[in-house]
């Protein structure tokens, strides 16, 4: 992934500060309504029906025709990207007897990482990130015996090098069930945070040397945009511990003992994963602290250098304020004599002189400079 770090921290938006979705459904509604986001992409149905000797594969244009391929080889593995039609989508959660709160569910964006059962399936729901965006899309599952039906916010996704590993018969994913596809695509999920935090990471690097050869105002942005993120990943791939908890622990009858311990690889690496993020923040925060220190620091060295000058100056305002009032020696002998000395004008700047470097070194004797 080749990413702009400076353009992608630049000047992090004011408005993301304070981030949520919106339930479409209105208050009141009937449990189970689907109520899409009139933004969202129309649905793409596409299927995948294998086993240890063959695969078809298939675009779907009509929902129902997804009940051709029930049951035609051990694992049915239907992807739907978008989720702009709710018609479409209650047709082909038809096909699977799929609850209509598990709808309700999928649609509305923003859930957090969970598994539920109902009945004989299982619901799951992923925070997949979005490569070089700093966010996260949701992708929800339902699991049951022979087939997973998986759905996604936005089109492209981490998914393909499973795909090809179906394709290909490479790997064991051919000669197993649906449940260990599912383990499959969570895994993908999972493991695509490494990239992510690898950026913010190196991102990190680079602001470090920023931060000590010179900040500007362009680097505490992208250090808040960084944090901000680093933050939101974190938030993202917390909940996947307790949802894989969940997963190892339910659905005796749908996820199979062994693959019951590759979930739990699965969520080691989401602990690894939490603590890099946790570990990132900390050095996001750190270099914030250190950048805001720098500033201040250079605001405090500036201001001495200042100080120093105008103190310097005093003395020898004073002197020539006082010289500069030109009084009349005639009239009175108290009226500034010196003026008519013939050295009267050198005296007094050696004197100012002498003032100013007298106060620069008791200045270095008190260790002010």
């Amino acid at each position: 992934m080749n990413v702009n770090h400076s353009d992608r921290y630049r000047k992090p938006h004011r408005r993301s500060r304070l981030r949520f979705h919106r339930r479409k459904a209105p208050p009141g509604a009937s449990p189970g309504t689907l109520v899409a986001d009139p933004d969202a992409s129309p649905p793409e149905i596409h299927a995948i029906a294998y086993g240890p000797e063959r695969v078809e594969e298939r675009e779907i244009s009509v929902p129902e025709e997804v009940r051709g391929l029930v049951g035609t080889e051990p694992v049915l593995w239907v992807n739907v990207n978008g989720l702009g039609d709710p018609e479409v989508l209650e047709r082909v959660g038809g096909v699977f007897d799929a609850h209509g709160l598990l709808l309700e569910d999928a649609v509305n964006m923003g859930q957090r990482a969970k598994a539920e059962r109902f009945d004989e399936q299982l619901f799951i729901v992923l925070r997949m990130p979005i490569a070089g965006r700093g966010g996260t899309e949701q992708v929800s599952m339902l699991l049951g015996k022979g087939f997973l039906l998986t759905m996604q916010e936005l089109p492209g996704d981490l998914f393909e090098p499973v795909r090809e590993r179906v394709r290909q018969a490479t790997g064991r994913l051919r000669s197993r069930g649906a449940d260990y596809l599912a383990y499959a695509l969570i895994d993908a999920v999972v493991d695509g945070y490494f990239p992510v935090l690898e950026e913010a990471g190196d991102e990190l690097d680079a602001l470090e040397d920023e931060v000590f050869d010179g900040p500007d105002q362009d680097t505490l942005a992208r250090l808040h945009g960084l944090k901000r993120e680093l933050v939101n990943l974190r938030k993202a791939i917390w909940p996947h511990r307790e949802m894989l908890a969940v997963l190892m622990r339910e659905g005796e009858e749908l996820i199979e003992e062994d693959t019951r311990n590759y979930l739990r690889d699965a969520y080691d690496h989401v602990v690894r994963i939490i603590d890099l993020a946790e570990a990132l923040r900390e050095v996001a925060s750190d270099l914030l602290n250190t950048y805001l220190t720098m500033v201040s620091n250079r605001m405090n060295e500036v201001m001495k250098v200042l100080t120093v000058v105008a103190t310097i100056f005093i003395p020898l305002g004073f002197v020539a304020g006082v010289y500069g009032m030109n009084f009349n020696t005639s009239v009175s002998r108290w009226n500034m004599p010196e003026l008519s000395w013939a050295f009267g004008y050198p005296a007094v700047l050696l004197f100012m002189l002498a003032a100013a470097v007298g106060m620069l070194l008791f200045m270095r004797h008190r260790r002010w400079l």
